[in-house]
This record gives C-alpha cells, sequence and structure tokens, in this order.
C-alpha cells in the first residue's frame, strides 16, 4: 500500500505570518499536535506543533534536566504565554521537515515515524507541493482496512 491510499488530501495548513496564538487555538479546537505551514505557493516551510509551542514557552536547557526535577518561575511562564500573542507561527515552526510522496509505501512510512520519532508526516508532490498528510493512525486505519 501507498501513501495516496491512507493520507489526508483535506489538510488544514498555517501561514507563516499567522499570529502564533492564533495557530495554538487551532491546534487545541482540531485536537491535534501539529499542522503544516505553507508559503503562498503552497510549498512546505515547516511545522507548526504543540511540542515547538512548549520550546517556546520552556527555558532552553529543559530537555537537558533529565531526571532532576524542574521548578518554574511562574511569572516568567506567564509572561512567555502572553507573549506568544505578539509572535508568528514562523518563529515558533520547525524547519526541517521530514517528508513522504504519495508513491512512498506505507510500511517505510511506519519505520521513518518509528525511528525519527513523528507523529505526521506531510505528503509533497513532485512539485513539492503539499498535498495531503499522513499520520500514525491513518498508516494503522490502512494498514488493517486491507486485511477485511
Amino acid at each position: 500500500m501507498k501513501v495516496k491510499e491512507g493520507m489526508t488530501v483535506k489538510v488544514t495548513s498555517l501561514s507563516p505570518e499567522m499570529n502564533a496564538r492564533e495557530a495554538l487555538d487551532l491546534l487545541l479546537k482540531m485536537e491535534i499536535s501539529g499542522l503544516p505551514v505553507v508559503d503562498s505557493n503552497n510549498k512546505l516551510i515547516g511545522m507548526f506543533t504543540e511540542k515547538g509551542v512548549l520550546r517556546t514557552l520552556l527555558p532552553g536547557y529543559i530537555e537537558k534536566v533529565g531526571t532532576f526535577t524542574y521548578h518554574e518561575n511562574p511569572k516568567m511562564i506567564k509572561q512567555k504565554v502572553a507573549a506568544l500573542a505578539t509572535m508568528t507561527v514562523k518563529e515558533i515552526m520547525r524547519e526541517d521537515v521530514i517528508t513522504v510522496n504519495e508513491e512512498t509505501a506505507l510500511s517505510e512510512v511506519a519505520r521513518i515515524m518509528l525511528v525519527q520519532k513523528v507523529r505526521r508526516l506531510p505528503v509533497l508532490n513532485n512539485n513539492k507541493e503539499l498535498v495531503g498528510i499522513i499520520a500514525r493512525v491513518d498508516v494503522l486505519k490502512a494498514l488493517f482496512a486491507e486485511q477485511n
């Protein structure tokens, strides 16, 4: 099975100039963890994710804390949350995005997701335009639909 058989084609995408708080509100409303960011030509330029927002809110060293307890400064966190209203999607998005095309095998998509620890992969056509997105749940649905 190929990506085109399991991907979602109606993809909500974000503009890099969109307000970061509005983009986060959209993620929360849609109950998803990330959305692709595209330019005016529908070319993928990044991913805006809840993980990226958390990285923006917490100190840069937080991933290195490991099992040590992190004691937050509530005032600083509130200031950073408020600052989201003045930031753009481009300031938070991840630019190095792993992608697949419509002809990629679903087994390869699953491998990429596991190895790269990603939840979803944007699907690009031969012109590098966003044509869909495939999430882990889409891979599972497509693989199990083949069994029935």
